[in-house]
Formats: structure tokens, sequence, C-alpha cells
């Protein structure tokens, strides 16, 4: 754990401290409970003094970074940009050099990939405390680390680089012995070097490992190699890559005479959801309009936790193979502050565009991005946007291209976009979802608790994936007993957190963007969640604030667009249920530390 700031390294403390910054970061600008804080700080069960304690973290931390560490209901939030976090780089550049391995020159993946893993100045997590549940994400970057590193080692080996991996091989295997990829990367470096008998003693000494270790033979890729080596197989021999010829447009500007990249095939689109339910119409809506011939906008909006990012990414890989160009998948992750000209960098880069070669001039992106993109079948998909104008560049000029844009606001000023906006699921279809997810005997054993969960749920496609993913957790409890905490209301918002999934994350999200934009519309969230129960009319609600009342239904209009806020009628509005307690936090004095009702209790019989 290392802070900088100003471009100097500071002590953010002692271990504690820089363990609750490690877990803030890593989930940067999005709520952070105290009671998940205090699981990513303590091993054990944390003390009495617990909730202090982080307090007292807290405002060591904000010495340092100021206004960065924003204070929410029992919870913090850490606001960075995705350039000031180096595992957001490390993960950008990896995906970057990943996707230049599929291109016809898999060579130029190593400086972006070299680069990526010089990010690293030791473990994942190294001086921290072990045994929180911060060890799952040290884990997991340690993966991502190996799997950088070989596929580095990858693209070394197809420019021929064969005697300079030799060595970080080795020494890569003696830390991980049971890497079969990296096993089968130093019999090939060993072979194509001229030395036979080592690359055959290198499979051997991974059969022993792995014998000794798992008690289970290599795989069948590795032995396929050991047998091509025996019979000294064309296909492991060395063959220098052919040249590559850009074949792109050439983009015209001042001085982009030379340099200009060739095209890279994108495939960044995420992994798809395994349930998905109750938006087979919008599903139908959203692939008719990427597939028409003309050119092809979509914007998919709905409610916070409704869906929006898993119907975009279900409906992209339904028609990838209709983009053979590439897919580019940004996440703008609801920040008002990321604009245009970041946007078509990062897209710029993804079709091939070094860093170094990024107009600086945002008239000069969007041009260079329409001369590449002009008659390509490209597909972008643009996730958590706020305002039009950090997608308007991107809108296709032409027949070819197609924009996925995901965003709790309709964004009316995109002419000529199909929008889909998704309603809270209904009451079958979330039972449906909740199925799924914790199996149909069990919901269909207890319909009265099933259909009062649904209830609590509100529709919310996030709430439900929780909720069911909670039930799975705990299969012999009762569907009733979740229902029951729920039902308490005070700490609903706590039940529905499970892992990474949250929806007072999501909401939190929502709301900031909404009250960046118009502190009226903030203080009428907190106004509203004063008195959640009844509906809010707008003179009442102008007296309380001291505005006028147009200036109170504008706000409130902006925030129906939003999905924050339900008109209820003419001149009357109220807040959707997960809203309502959400608001309910916001307008709450600060809480004096109570028992953690983050984990079901465990049905016991």
């Amino acid at each position: 754990m290392q802070l900088r700031v100003d471009g100097r390294i500071v002590t953010p403390g002692a271990r504690k401290r820089r363990a609750m910054l490690a877990g803030l970061a890593l989930a940067a600008n999005r709520s952070m409970s105290l009671n998940r804080l205090a699981e990513m700080v303590w091993a054990d069960a944390p003390p009495a003094s617990a909730m202090a304690n982080l307090r007292s973290h807290a405002a060591g931390i904000r010495r340092l970074i100021g206004h960065r560490l924003v204070a929410r209901p029992n919870a913090y939030e850490l606001r960075l940009e995705p350039h000031e976090l180096d595992v957001i780089e490390f993960q950008r550049l990896a995906e970057e050099g990943r996707s230049r391995l599929t291109t016809e020159d898999p060579t130029s993946a190593i400086p972006t990939l070299t680069a990526a893993l010089a990010h690293w100045r030791g473990a994942a997590g190294e001086g921290l405390p072990g045994g929180t549940t911060l060890d799952s994400r040290w884990a997991s970057l340690e993966e991502q680390r190996l799997q950088v590193f070989e596929e580095l080692t990858e693209a070394r080996l197809t420019a021929g680089k064969h005697g300079d991996v030799l060595s970080e091989l080795r020494e890569h295997l003696a830390a991980h012995p049971l890497r079969e990829r990296a096993w089968g990367q130093l019999m090939l470096a060993l072979y194509r070097c001229g030395d036979v008998p080592a690359a055959l003693g290198a499979y051997r000494d991974a059969r022993a490992r792995m014998d000794e270790q798992l008690g289970i033979k290599p795989g069948e890729e590795l032995d396929a190699l050991h047998r091509a080596i025996l019979n000294r197989a064309p296909q492991v021999s060395y063959t220098r890559p052919t040249a590559v010829t850009a074949t792109s447009p050439t983009p015209v500007g001042e001085h982009r005479t030379a340099g200009v990249p060739g095209w890279t095939v994108p495939r960044e689109l995420p992994a798809d959801l395994a349930t998905l339910v109750g938006r087979t119409a919008e599903t139908a809506d959203v692939v008719a309009a990427l597939t028409s011939a003309t050119p092809s906008v979509v914007v998919i909006t709905g409610p916070p936790g409704s869906g929006k990012t898993a119907l975009a990414v279900r409906t992209a890989r339904a028609v990838a193979a209709g983009f053979p160009h590439g897919q580019v998948f940004v996440d703008l992750g609801y920040r008002t502050s990321v604009t245009s000209d970041e946007v078509l960098g990062r897209v710029l880069r993804a079709l091939g565009v070094a860093a170094a070669d990024v107009p600086d001039d945002t008239d000069e992106r969007a041009g260079w991005f329409r001369s590449l993109a002009a008659g390509r079948r490209l597909l972008l998909a643009i996730d958590g946007v706020t305002r039009a104008a950090q997608v308007r560049p991107l809108l296709p000029a032409g027949p070819g291209p197609a924009l996925i844009v995901v965003g709790q606001r309709r964004l009316r000023s995109l002419e000529g976009a199909r929008r889909i906006t998704l309603p809270p699921l209904t009451a079958t279809r979330a039972g449906a979802l909740l199925a799924a997810l914790a199996g149909p005997g069990r919901m269909a054993a207890e319909p009265a608790a099933t259909a009062e969960l649904v209830r609590l749920c509100a529709g919310s496609v996030l709430a439900l994936r929780i909720a069911g993913s909670r039930l799975a957790r705990w299969p012999e409890m009762p569907v009733a007993a979740l229902v029951n905490q729920l039902a308490e209301g005070r700490g609903r918002l706590d039940l529905l957190t499970y892992d990474d999934l949250s929806v007072r994350a999501s909401l939190a999200a929502g709301v900031a963007v909404a009250q960046s934009e118009d502190e009226v519309a903030g203080r009428l969230l907190e106004l509203l969640g004063t008195c959640p129960e009844g509906p809010a009319e707008v003179d009442r609600a102008a007296a309380q604030l001291g505005v006028s009342s147009h200036r109170v239904r504008q706000a409130l209009e902006d925030l129906v667009d939003a999905h924050l806020v339900h008109r209820d009628g003419p001149g009357s509005y109220r807040l959707p249920a997960l809203v309502r307690d959400f608001a309910a936090e916001m307008a709450a004095e600060p809480l004096t530390p109570v028992q953690d009702k983050a984990q079901p209790i465990p049905y016991t019989g």
C-alpha cells in the first residue's frame, strides 16, 4: 500500500489505516459501509471500538487527501480518477495488451504488457493485515499478474526472444510450479534455443511437480507439446511473423501524416450474466436497433439496479458476430467529471492508437475516431453515462458503427437514438429470477414469503439478485427468515449487499450525480427522506427549502428523468421504495454503532 500526494510518497499510518485506505481504493467512487470496512481491517471479530477506530482512521486519511474521502451514512467513499489508482491502470494496460495479442501483429502487445507489470512493486497486499476479506482481492490480483506475465512471455516468444525469457520463466516457475502454461512456454523456449534435452527435462519436471503436489498428470495441451518436441514437429519450430501493413484510413490533421495506427480488433465485452430474466422484449428491441442498416444509437435507461448494464452486455454479445471490426466497452462509473475528450482517448487506444499518438485537441480526436470508424462494423458500449456530451462525439456519422449508451437519464438531446427504458420487474418475473438463483422448489415451498420478498425488493434486479444469492448461500434458511430481517426496514440496505453487489452503492452513485448537478435536487431528496411515507407537494417543498415553486418543480422533474422520483400526479411526487430507504439514511443523524446486520442469521433449525 503506497500513497502519493502531489508527486511525493506519504505514509498513511498504521497497518489498519493502510488496510482501510486499500479497501476504499479498491471500491473507489462507491460507498463502503463501516461493517464491510471492519471486515477488511480486522482478521477476527472486530472489537467493540471498531466503528470509533474506523472514524478515527478516516480522519487521519482525510488529513492527507482532503475532500476526496467523502462521509456517507455509516459509510465512506474514496473519490479517485481511473489513472490515479495503479490497480485500474494495470488492468487497463493488461486488457489493451491482451487485445493486441489477437491482432495480426501480436508482438505489438509487448510494450503495453510490460507497462502493465511495471505497476507492481511486490506482492499484492504486502504489509497489510492478513486473514481479512481483502485476502480474496489480493489473490485475484496476483492471479491477474501471473496471467499478464505469461501473456507477455507469449508475445516475446512470438517475437523470437526465446533466450531472453528463459531466466524469468525459471524464476516464475520456482515460485508457481503448477502453472502449466508457463511450463509449456519454458519447453518451447528451450527447444527453439536448440536445447532439446532440456526441453524434455522441463516436461519431466512439470509432470513430477504436478504428481507430487496434486496427484494428477499434465493436461492434454502440455502432453501434445511434449509429443511434438519428441517428433520435432514443424509447428513447434519458430517462424518469424510476417510484416503487418496498416490498412486503416489515414486521419487528416496537422503533423499527422506519419505514425498513423493500424487497426486493432478489440474484444472488450464483459462476461454475460448466466441469469437474465424478464427482459425478452427489451432485448429484442435493442438487437433490432443495433442490426438496422441506418446509423445505430441505443440508449438503455432505467432506475439504479434495474439491470441496464446486464442488458447492454447481453445484447452486445448477441450481435457481436455482426461487428467483426471489434467491440469496445467503456465504463464511466457515473462520474460527471469524465469528459468526451477522455472517452475519445480511451476508445482510440482500444482501436490501436498508441497513447503517445492520441491528439491533444478534442476536435482532432473526434476526427481521428470518425476516420477510423467510417464504414467499419464497430460496436461501442459506453456504460455509466451521466451527460449526453460525454458520448456525443461517438455518434455514428454513417452506416457501419453502432453505439450503446447506458445511463439513468434518458439523454433526450441525443437525436435519432432509440431509447429503451427498463421498468421494475413484475412480480412474476421477479419470482422467476429468485427461483433461478435460489432454486424453484425452495421458492414454491414458501409462496407467501416469496411474494413478500419480491415486494420488499421492489422490482429491482440488483436487490433480487442479492436476495437470491443470500438464499443460495444459506440453503437451510427459510425464505421467511430473510424476509423478517428485510422487513425491519432500518437495516434493509445493509442486507441488500453481497460481495461486490450493493443496492446502497448503486443508489449512491445515482444520487451523487443528481447532487453534483443540482443542489436543490440533492436537498429535495434529503427532505423527502424525512417524510418518506407520503407524497411531496411542490408548494410545501418550496416553502421548506426557501426557493420558488418553479425551481422545485424543475428539480423534481430532473429527478424523475433520473428515475429517483416518481410523479404521483399533478404537482405531487413520491420516492420509489428503495430510494426512500436511502433518502431516509441521508436525512438521518449519524447513528451510534449497532450490531452488524450485514449477514443473515444462519438458520439452525
